[in-house]
């Protein structure tokens, strides 16, 4: 991913999928990745849906595009978006894109701006289709950050029709476990580090605030089959509890290894002596 310091990110909002009361914390949350050169919300701005907007619009230095829904039904904020996410591309003077919206219509934007090099971070609703959050390099639920819902009526109004509710969090021991296991040494124990690029890297939304922690490393030390330590280089590493990692695999197998090599002897000694009986019986 591009350095944070230096990278210049195009950050598009579908307005008429997201809430209003989201719009400084999703800021907050993109500028960790870079600098938003280019902020746009897209919508109907004539309709009373996106009234609550105009404040977080002004606030925030995020420009409004108009985009008028010629037929009813259908979501002409999605096709404005997509061509000027494609404008931007061939532009050349982005790093990345911060893509905000729960609609998975994006999904093959997400994928084509990829394809291209560029960083793709997505931000919705935990009700966002998986097709969409894998298609990102990273996607962030709205909901981890802090930011509560001030237009109940609003936030209702960009639900989906199907009503659909939130997505299940992925199983954190099953997470953690593989990441674990994945990026130790043979001792057992794996820097923090690697075993947070690992997650991010294989799992497009992990986040330690998806689970209720701010940080990994506070996420890591609430597991009971996690023993976390801080090396002498104040590095920070960890290994599974129980026996779980390759190095006690590692011994299981060697121990059955030697098990099996002290068995041989005996049973070829014993098949010898079998021999030398029945030698005698004959003579």
């Amino acid at each position: 991913m591009p350095d944070p310091a230096v990278a210049r990110l195009a950050v598009l909002i579908d307005a008429d999928n997201t809430s209003a009361s989201h719009a400084g914390a999703l800021l907050e949350e993109v500028a960790r990745y870079g600098v938003p050169t280019v902020k746009r919300a897209y919508g109907d701005w004539t309709t009373q849906q996106l009234v609550g907007w105009k404040k977080a619009l002004n606030e925030n230095a995020i420009q409004p595009v108009q985009q008028f829904a010629y037929t009813q039904g259908k979501n002409s904020t999605d096709s404005a978006l997509i061509i000027d996410a494609m404008d931007l591309l061939y532009s050349g003077n982005l790093d990345a894109f911060a893509l905000v919206s729960s609609d998975s219509d994006f999904t093959r934007l997400a994928t084509r701006l990829r394809e291209s090099g560029k960083t793709v971070y997505g931000l919705g609703r935990r009700r966002t289709p998986p097709s969409l959050v894998a298609a990102c390099d990273k996607f962030i639920y709205l909901e981890v950050l802090g930011q509560q819902d001030a237009d109940g009526a609003q936030d209702s109004a960009s639900e989906d029709e199907s009503g659909e509710g939130s997505a299940p969090l992925p199983d954190l021991h099953k997470l953690l476990t593989s990441a674990i296991d994945a990026t130790s040494a043979e001792d057992g124990w794996a820097h923090l580090g690697s075993v947070g690029s690992y997650l991010g890297t294989r799992h497009a939304s992990f986040d330690p605030r998806n689970y209720g922690f701010a940080k990994l490393i506070s996420l890591a030390r609430a597991q009971d089959y996690v023993e976390v330590e801080q090396t002498d280089d104040n590095a920070t590493r960890v290994r599974l509890t129980g026996g779980k990692g390759p190095a006690a695999k590692a011994t299981k197998a060697t121990t059955a290894k030697k098990t099996a090599a002290a068995k041989a002897p005996a049973k070829k000694s014993s098949s010898r002596g079998r021999g030398r009986g029945a030698g005698q019986s004959n003579g």
